[in-house]
């Protein structure tokens, strides 16, 4: 059985589809949680079938501070899939083995996006499952 890789680094501008992807995420994985951007409150739970998301924003911050000291324990349970946007000032703290998501607007559609995905070597069997799985998804 495929895991679900324990961090996800969302990069994008301010508006650009983040708590949107995290959004979706959380419905895929069972939770039935409201997904909100947690831009003020810097980290958000939400609760999954097989055990938690934790969202982290560091947009507001120049020092994440114990918040830093929070992603490490988040990062350490097998049981958690990590989400952090604006990760500049705890690139230190984050793992090689980890996948980037970029979001880019597209010229034609203020709603659209183009999406870069980069993922470990060891991802590649996941990645190649969720393709398959999305083949046959209709928006």
């Amino acid at each position: 059985m495929l895991k679900v890789p324990a961090v996800l680094e969302l990069q994008s501008d301010l508006g650009g589809g983040k708590t949107t992807f995290v959004r979706g995420l959380a419905r895929g994985l069972g939770s039935q949680d409201t997904v909100s951007s947690p831009t003020f409150t810097l980290s958000k739970i939400y609760k999954t079938k097989s055990g938690e998301i934790h969202h982290f924003d560091f947009y507001r911050l120049d020092d994440a501070g114990v918040l830093k000291d929070q992603l490490r324990e988040s990062l350490q349970d097998p049981e958690v899939v990590t989400v952090i946007e604006w990760s500049n000032i705890v690139e230190d703290v984050l793992p090689d083995e980890r996948i980037s998501i970029k979001f880019q607007p597209t010229s034609g559609d203020s709603e659209e996006r183009g999406i870069t995905i980069m993922y470990p070597e060891n991802s590649t069997e996941l990645i190649k499952k969720l393709e398959t799985d999305l083949q046959g998804l209709k928006p």
